[in-house]
């Protein structure tokens, strides 16, 4: 807005009205559907992202994840700021939006491996430019959505007019479900798209379609939303509240600082240093926010648990079984679960279980409705511990870096017997022992002839044998396969060559008592085609599950023919996932539980108890504590190092149930106010009977807080 408008407020020409509702507010709620789409699709997908497309180990995909998670909490602060001072609610959306869609498509770009696969490999060759190139993209999304988050519903209310407050309320209802459309639907969408495969030289998973649709969605939002532009109301910056209670806070501060004297008299309450420079009710106020400030330090554990939804455990869903009979659910896709469960949870709460607690006596009052939420968030990764406990059950052990590993496959149809170390063991006809492990020296074997051979460290390794001796060997998958997938291999017992097809995959001639490379394959029925250089094609069809590895012998006595693929021997090297991704849904549950409970009731409790012009002091009081919760994550993941993944996850409940009993504490001496109440005590004396008041005002004063407008307590969960 130009200089002539400030302080002004600017009208549309002609405002339409839709069935009493301005008609301004529908550009506004599709413009906040395609940014949560936009936001929660790419953040659905990004920790899967870190981890198999930038090679990144599961710490350094968890710690850059809450990184841009906090970041995207921190820049709200910016956002009001410029808003409310410099450019206006409209422009800063527009401006930031303009920064956002760049950055989606930045990063959207940064997923096509084409770009620096030079060599056709499907992998590529210069990680640090898609590296660059994704941090730029996370910086300006960062910067975009955190920015104009507290701009949108503020907009939106300015659209209606003070007699519309009914209206205003039902705006706002509409709005919140918009967000939780959004959310929903860009999660169920978005890990569909990154699971199809794609690219130009080589087929992969799909990232820059899973990128590239919210980078186009959010495109959508900005259009939508300049298009209403000559509907809305604008309101011109009025100076931003944030700042002046931080100039006084810091006027108090250095006063105080200055006239630390025992000739100087003590004050009632340190923030009466600013006396001398600030009006009372200001300081008055600034107490009160400051007294919910103080209750804000435990929260961010809360905060480190729940944002761990998209990381951790989404890491621990691509070691399930996503099997659901009629469909198959993506491990990104297990994160609907919360905001299904949101929305059938939130009206129970609201309509059940409050005012069942209410007539039943007791008191719930909101500071121990977010106690119980802390605690039902430490129960949820109490949840996951357990159940991570018996995933790593059913994991495979594989060599340490002083072992190494191996096995023999038997390509005759009669017991082949082999001696290791002394220990003898029988093989049956076209099968393989299980896997022994032994110390990386040189170790004797009888199997028939006998030799010496040294076994790589680390290394897990098949040996082929027959009844003249060792045929062949090749190094086995030394990993569970990641994301579900399937590595599978075929072996050539066969006395001539042949050539594999797997799908699309062309394996290539295999030679007698040849392997082929691992291929991965996803979950489901894939279809083998085995064909020699005569035209003879021989049709096999394996049932895979997830994060499974096989491999497919082709023995001996292999003839092309009808009953071909019933000689085929499949020998399972790696088992797939036993432990199935409903078993999520128990700790999701917890999670959400604890949600409602903590985090309406805490937006609720802000703004009940924040003076009337200060409402946006604590909403932004109250994303930090989001930001540092994400930056707890960061510290532990990077500096925990713990072993095993059950043993974090019990470290974070242990730490969020010690902080609860924190909070529980300073809850207890917590005594509710009015603020409206103690801003018209100011309001009514004079200036001589304000001072005296401001003197003698004690946080500690018991003053009923009253109940808050509806459409108040949706703007600020907002």
């Amino acid at each position: 807005l130009s200089d002539k408008e400030e302080g002004k407020r600017k009208k549309s020409k002609s405002k339409v009205d839709c069935c009493g509702f301005p008609l301004s507010i529908f550009f506004i709620v599709v413009n906040e559907f395609c940014e949560r789409f936009s936001y929660y699709g790419m953040k659905a997908v990004l920790v899967l992202y870190f981890r198999y497309f930038l090679q990144w180990d599961d710490d350094l995909a968890t710690t850059i994840y809450h990184t841009f998670v906090a970041l995207c909490y921190l820049t709200p602060i910016l956002g009001a700021i410029v808003a409310d001072s410099w450019l206006g609610k409209f422009k800063t959306i527009v401006y930031l939006s303009v920064v956002y869609t760049i950055g989606q498509a930045i990063l959207a770009v940064s997923a096509i491996h084409d770009i620096t696969d030079l060599d056709h490999n499907g992998k590529p060759d210069s990680m640090a430019f898609h590296v660059a190139l994704s941090m730029v993209g996370l910086s300006l999304i960062a910067l975009g959505t955190g920015g104009i988050k507290p701009c949108v519903s503020a907009f939106g209310g300015d659209q209606f007019e003070d007699q519309q407050e009914k209206q205003r309320s039902t705006f706002f209802s509409i709005f919140y479900i918009s967000i939780n459309a959004g959310s929903l639907l860009s999660t169920l969408i978005t890990p569909i798209l990154r699971a199809q495969e794609c690219g130009i030289n080589s087929q992969q998973k799909c990232y820059p379609l899973a990128f590239g649709v919210p980078a186009v969605l959010m495109a959508v939002a900005l259009v939508v939303f300049i298009m209403g532009s000559n509907m809305y109301t604008k309101a011109a910056p009025k100076g931003n509240i944030m700042l002046e209670v931080c100039r006084c806070i810091g006027f108090a501060i250095k006063n105080r600082f200055q006239h630390r004297s025992k000739r100087y008299p003590k004050r009632e309450h340190w923030m009466d240093w600013a006396n001398e420079k600030y009006d009372k009710l200001l300081i008055a106020q600034v107490k009160i926010v400051l007294k919910v400030l103080f209750l804000y330090i435990p929260l961010p554990m809360f905060w480190a648990l729940f944002d761990q939804q998209g990381s951790r455990w989404t890491l621990q869903a691509t070691t399930m079984d996503g099997n659901f009979g009629a469909f198959k659910v993506e491990p990104d896709q297990m994160q609907i679960v919360n905001p299904l469960l949101i929305l059938a949870m939130v009206p129970l709460v609201d309509s059940v279980v409050y005012p069942l607690t209410k007539k039943c006596g007791l008191n719930f009052t909101p500071l121990r409705r977010m106690t119980v939420g802390m605690f039902m968030a430490g129960l949820a990764f109490i949840a996951a511990a357990l159940l991570q406990i018996q995933i790593d059950k059913t994991l495979p052990t594989f060599p340490s870096a002083s072992q190494s590993q191996v096995k023999f496959l038997n390509l005759e149809n009669s017991v082949l017997p082999v001696t290791v170390d002394g220990a003898t063991y029988s093989i049956q006809p076209f099968q393989a022992c299980q896997t022994l492990s032994f110390p990386s020296v040189p170790i004797q074997m009888e199997a028939p002839g006998r030799f010496t051979e040294t076994l790589l460290k680390g290394e897990r390794q098949t040996i082929l044998l027959t009844s003249t001796g060792i045929k062949g060997r090749n190094r086995d998958v030394n990993a569970k396969p990641e994301q579900g997938n399937n590595e599978i291999r075929l072996v050539n017992g066969f006395e001539a060559e042949v050539n594999i097809t797997a799908g699309s995959k062309d394996l290539g001639f295999i030679p007698q008592f040849g392997f082929s490379n691992y291929t991965q394959l996803p979950e489901g029925t894939s279809t083998f085609l085995i064909s020699n250089r005569m035209g003879q094609i021989c049709e096999y069809s394996q049932s895979l599950g997830f994060g499974s590895s096989y491999t497919l012998l082709i023995p001996g006595d292999f003839s092309f023919g009808p009953e071909c693929a019933k000689t085929i021997r499949p020998i399972e090297d790696i088992k797939p996932n036993t432990v199935h991704m409903a078993w999520q849904i128990p700790q999701y549950f917890l999670m959400t539980t604890g949600e409602v409970v903590f985090s309406v009731t805490g937006l609720e409790f802000s703004y009940s108890q924040a003076p009337s012009n200060m409402k946006s002091v604590l909403q932004a009081g109250w994303l930090l504590t989001v930001a540092v919760g994400n930056i707890i994550v960061l510290i532990v993941a990077e500096a925990g190092q713990l072993p095993d993944q059950w043993a974090e996850y019990v470290l974070f409940a242990s730490l969020l149930i010690c902080v609860c009993v924190i909070f529980s504490i300073m809850a207890y001496f917590y005594t509710y106010i009015d603020p409206m109440e103690i801003e018209a005590q100011f309001a009514e004396g004079g200036p001589q009977d304000k001072e005296e008041k401001s003197k003698n005002l004690s946080m500690t004063d018991v003053i009923p807080a009253s109940e808050d407008k509806k459409s108040e307590v949706k703007q600020s969960r907002i």
